[in-house]
């Protein structure tokens, strides 16, 4: 979304699958008309799976192609008859990117499909789907994840899209980011007669559109990092504290938008901060945080230590009263209790962990499922969900 008005594009569509609560409230307080955000005559609407009229049992996207088709009938109302190109965006990617150079490009060079695409080395270039180019762009072949011979098939001469000749030959492949510029009328005629029974844009549509449509690659040589993985987000998340840091948020000219919340300043009590974010309104006590970052509201006990941990905070604030009575009754308040100590290990918001606990899957789990416990482990990272409750002395 941000990028999106630091690039003047103010026309845009949000398709959510399920379990969109909180991404609804988000973008209602973060995009209003009361937010300070400028839209003229744009918009920006949430479009549910359910909103369609599709059969029973099918109505859920089945994919990014699906989700679009669904929806096609927006792009013929009266609000998009001006409409040229649709611009294609995931919603799991970190970034900063000016999508109107973007558009520029595509129309300057005719094309009926624009990728966006990232220069990639041998090491992760099997991960994503990769094309390979003439030495105007134009993309001649598309491979989603090749593997061995396959892969080494795609390797193609990067100084086509502007890099050095030190830079190809670290970087011999191009890699689709899932970021596309589509003619509206190509679009339409892929989705309802050419492809209608395609879920996917970039292992269905996307391939086979090669031989028959005007496919461009885009050069993006910027940071980039997928987060749809509870470990890459886990790890981009981290990667915010390094210095210095690859992705910042700190840019006057594009700026991050995001819900206004008013809180106060954080608050340290004779704490230790080591390579870390603290956002607004916390408290810490006594409390040594090393290499994590630690969200809104969050509430840190004395003697606690956490280490590569993301803490997402929590959406309200308990009084000092409520908290005492919790202690009493031997329960357990929102945030972190005395003695705890914590590691790789993501807290989701409102989570209540005693004192005494420890989390740091010692034992190198990479897989388990412990809901009634209050915890799960995705990737080696232990995750402790919304509203979840970890009991007093309890050992991960």
């Amino acid at each position: 979304m941000s990028n999106c008005i630091n690039s003047g594009i103010n026309k845009v569509y949000i398709l959510t699958q399920f379990n969109s609560f909180s991404l609804n409230k988000h973008i209602a307080h973060a995009y209003n008309s009361g937010s300070g955000v400028t839209f003229g005559d744009g918009y920006v609407e949430v479009l549910a799976a359910t909103q369609t009229p599709g059969e029973a049992g099918k109505s859920w996207f089945q994919g990014t192609a699906d989700a679009v088709r669904q929806f096609h009938w927006l792009f013929e109302d009266k609000r998009s008859k001006d409409i040229e190109d649709i611009l294609i965006l995931s919603g799991d990617h970190l970034y900063r990117m000016d999508y109107m150079d973007f558009v520029q490009n595509h129309r300057e060079s005719k094309a009926d499909i624009t990728i966006s695409s990232l220069p990639m080395d041998d090491s992760r270039a099997s991960d994503f789907g990769l094309m390979k180019i003439d030495n105007k762009g134009r993309v001649l072949s598309f491979s989603e994840k090749p593997k061995g011979t396959d892969l080494k098939a795609m390797q193609v001469d990067t100084t086509v899209l502007g890099l050095s000749r030190d830079e190809a030959e670290k970087k011999p492949y191009i890699a689709s980011m899932g970021v596309y510029v589509f003619k509206k009328d190509i679009l339409l005629n892929l989705l309802r007669w050419r492809f209608p029974t395609a879920n996917d844009f970039g292992s269905e549509i996307i391939p086979a559109s090669v031989k028959e449509f005007y496919m461009k690659a885009y050069l993006f040589n910027d940071y980039w990092e997928d987060i749809g993985t509870i470990r890459s987000f886990f790890e981009a998340n981290l990667a915010l504290t390094d210095h210095p840091s690859k992705f910042s948020f700190y840019d006057a000219a594009k700026p991050m938008y995001t819900s206004r919340r008013n809180l106060p300043p954080s608050k340290f009590d004779n704490s230790k901060i080591v390579d870390s974010i603290i956002s607004h309104g916390c408290f810490l006590t006594n409390s040594l945080i090393e290499h994590s970052v630690v969200g809104i509201r969050s509430r840190i006990n004395s003697n606690v230590h956490l280490k590569d941990t993301v803490m997402l905070g929590a959406d309200f604030y308990e009084t000092d009263a409520e908290v005492a009575a919790q202690l009493a009754e031997g329960r357990v308040p929102v945030g972190i209790g005395e003695n705890t100590k914590i590691k790789d290990c993501i807290i989701d918001k409102n989570a209540r962990i005693g004192k005494n606990v420890v989390i740091a899957n010692s034992e190198g789990v990479q897989e388990a499922d412990r809901s009634s416990q209050g915890f799960y482990i995705r990737s080696g990272v232990t995750i402790v969900p919304k509203n979840s409750v970890i009991e007093d002395g309890f050992i991960i």
